[in-house]
């Protein structure tokens, strides 16, 4: 299955001639979308002007003390702050944001951690972990200065506010405490960027002293650790697409060794909770697709020898199969399920007495908002924090009685000048070739018919059982501020409609993924019948990133002439050649979500819809922007560079209107690092999709309440 490739040189990241290659093509990026400037700049203070110049986070309890971030004015990066005296969640008191690391007896936050000053003059920076200890004396935290997701960990004394001479080089997500502090938990991930370890660090002794608790030899296993929130456990799980293997061990035994909960077995996933019973009893509940595709609720006995084997668990809540069962939190007396049902999240609250019963179900209060469980590290407390928010409404947390279901609002997010009432959001469906209904949410300002005269853009993921929710954007109201019609299509290979909605979109029935998405565009553009135009059919784009970026090549070489732009984010384009290659990072662990190409039949799924094998006809081709970061662990920058220049070669005419926005130095996967950095990222993106839908107004045509 050998394949010619002209573009083979540019899979080296490291050669010199690559990078001069990209440094040309960010030339020409930088030149091209030049006469934007003016629009950059308005759209980056209007997004900037709807975030408040000082703001902060909700605070969550945890051992006696309220912890919290901060942002102070003009910073990129947060403060962690914590207060000994305050007495709930709801929000400090004090009205300035300026903090030190006082004496804790003076009743003044404390400042743990100022993110800002980690930046040690790059570019890039990202927060991995930041866990305070049981005693509350040690932070541990994690810093990438890079973008390619690997931390660097660091311990530090609280009480003086000085680093410990602890440093590991090199960690990944996941982390926990032991019960008394003094030793912590990490993983640390192999040359494929895949987390295959899990170590513990006694604090204080040299780190090459640390100890291997548990590794992955399988190399399609990803592993993780984190604390259970009882604070008596450690939990570890190692998990693949669609198969997982639970650890426990004692977080007050140094020298525990993991007991696996349910061993592993083949296309069965779960993860545990451990829960302290009122009658003083200990449990795991146990959420587990074993039998049920959307999962079931079980419980068994926390596993204290080795020779214990729970491979069998005592039913609990059986299967519904119009809800997709997510998650189980344990707190005093009731245990929170998150599910998902007709598309929105829900939580149900149930007392452990009647865990199978209906309990109290909670729904977002906003038409197309999202509900979540916010941070709730305290297992012994009677009421809980849950954070509400929308694609234009700004997150809202409020406290849950867990025996009322009663709401109290205690945190908003402020975005100032911005008022929610002034747009409305809706879902709609449309039938996909196959005659499956495909949800969309579509959000606009209300001044914005749906008429089939206005622009839109349209937004799509659709792969991994992910769900991309309706998240408060700063960013967006400056697009619908000028008539653009913004649609979410929820295609198959997401998890919006639970089990099966992925399922229908993986492996070889992945291109439903494009075909839903097609059938989205179509049906607002009025091109489905008996279906009226919403938008305008020829001022439609479109836009993902990641997995998404793969949808967006994969409609532009299926229905080139449908759009009038497509935005590629970092796209996952290169599929086959990515697929074959098992020392790349992630590949060895998608073979279960696209499929191996060293086997024939699924070697042919993926050369049917792989972008850069399927390029699109010269001649009919919308403008393309794609984007890529050098350091990117989780789709190389060789893929959207070869995959640009396969495209321009193929049609030399039309290569000017093709955009490469990559990252040549410090620079992430999800782009920019940083409150503002990100804005200025999305004012670039959304300036040139505002240009080719030809609504390029440098002042909002419709809202002028939008500070500039």
């Amino acid at each position: 299955m050998a394949r010619s490739d002209p573009y083979a040189w540019m899979r080296d990241v490291a050669s010199p001639d690559l990078l001069t290659h990209l440094q040309a093509e960010r030339h020409w990026y930088d030149s091209a979308t030049g006469h934007l400037s003016p629009l950059v700049q308005a759209l980056r203070s209007e997004m900037t002007g709807r975030v408040p110049a000082t703001d902060r986070s909700v605070r969550t309890r945890y051992h006696g003390c309220s912890y919290y971030t901060a942002l102070p004015a003009g910073r990129e990066y947060p403060q962690l702050l914590r207060d000994f005296n305050a007495p709930d969640g709801r929000e400090p008191t004090d009205s300035s944001v300026t903090v030190r690391p006082d004496d804790a007896k003076s009743g003044s936050p404390q400042l743990l951690l100022d993110v800002s000053s980690l930046a040690d003059g790059s570019g890039h920076l990202e927060l991995g972990v930041a866990r305070v200890s049981p005693d509350g004396q040690l932070l541990a935290y994690s810093v990438d200065r890079q973008g390619d997701e690997v931390y660097e960990l660091h311990l530090r004394d609280l009480e003086s506010g000085d680093d410990l001479a602890d440093v590991v080089p090199r960690t990944y997500y996941g982390s926990a405490w032991s019960a008394d502090s003094r030793h912590f938990f990490y993983t640390v991930p192999d040359e494929a960027y895949r987390p295959s370890q899990v170590w513990r660090h006694t604090v204080g002794t040299p780190v090459e002293d640390d100890v291997l608790v548990l590794t992955e030899p399988d190399e399609r296993f990803e592993l993780t650790v984190r604390p259970a929130r009882s604070g008596e456990l450690v939990v570890l799980w190692s998990s693949s697409r669609d198969a997982r293997e639970v650890w426990v061990l004692d977080a007050t035994d140094a020298d525990a060794v993991p007991r696996s909960v349910g061993g592993r077995r083949d296309g069965v996933e779960y993860h545990a909770e451990h829960a302290r019973l009122p009658d003083g009893s200990e449990a795991l509940l146990v959420v587990t697709d074993d039998g049920a595709p959307e999962f079931r609720l079980a419980r068994c006995p926390v596993p204290r020898a080795a020779d214990q084997d729970h491979t069998s668990w005592e039913p609990v809540r059986p299967e519904d199969t119009a809800e997709r069962l997510e998650r189980v939190d344990a707190f005093a007396t009731h245990a929170v399920l998150s599910y998902r049902s007709g598309g929105q999240t829900r939580l149900r609250v149930v007392p452990f007495e009647a865990m199978d019963g209906p309990g109290t179900v909670l729904a977002p209060l906003l038409p197309t908002g999202t509900l979540a469980l916010a941070g709730n590290p305290e297992p012994d407390v009677a009421a809980v924090t849950v954070v509400e928010e929308s694609y234009v409404d700004p997150p809202v947390w409020s406290s849950v009685d867990l025996g009322t279901g009663a709401r109290t609002e205690i945190h908003r997010q402020e975005a100032p000048g911005h008022d929610p009432a002034q747009y409305v959001g809706e879902r709609l469906t449309f039938p996909a070739p196959d005659g499956t209904e495909v949800p969309c949410t579509i959000v606009r300002h209300r001044e914005t018919p749906l008429d089939g005269t206005a622009p839109a853009l349209l937004y799509g993921y659709g792969a991994y059982e992910a769900v991309v929710e309706p998240e408060w954007d700063p960013a967006l109201p400056s697009l619908l501020d000028r008539g653009v019609v913004y649609v979410h299509a929820h295609v198959r290979g997401g998890g919006e409609l639970g089990r099966r909605w992925w399922l229908e979109g993986r492996l070889g029935h992945k291109s439903h993924t494009f075909t839903d998405h097609l059938a989205v565009a179509d049906g607002v553009a009025g091109d489905l019948t008996g279906r009226p135009a919403l938008v305008d059919g020829s001022r439609l784009a479109t836009r993902g990133l990641s997995a998404g970026g793969l949808l967006q090549g994969a409609v532009l070489s299926l229905r080139p002439q449908r759009w009038r732009a497509v935005v590629a984010e970092v796209p996952f384009v290169d599929v086959v050649t990515t697929m074959l290659d098992a020392s790349l990072p992630l590949t060895a662990g998608e073979w279960d979500e696209w499929g191996d190409p060293r086997e024939r039949e699924q070697f042919d799924w993926l050369m049917a819809y792989s972008p850069y094998d399927n390029l699109p006809a010269a001649g009919d081709r919308p403008d393309l922007l794609v984007t890529a970061a050098l350091h990117d662990p989780r789709v190389t920058v060789t893929e959207p560079a070869k995959w640009v220049a396969a495209l321009r070669a193929t049609d030399p005419e039309w290569s000017p209107r093709c955009v490469f926005r990559v990252e040549t130095g410090a620079g992430a996967h999800s782009g920019p690092s940083g409150r503002y950095a990100h804005l200025a990222y999305e004012a670039e993106v959304t300036a040139w999709l505002l240009d080719r839908l030809g609504v390029a107004t440098v002042s909002p045509v419709s809202s002028p309440r939008v500070r500039s």
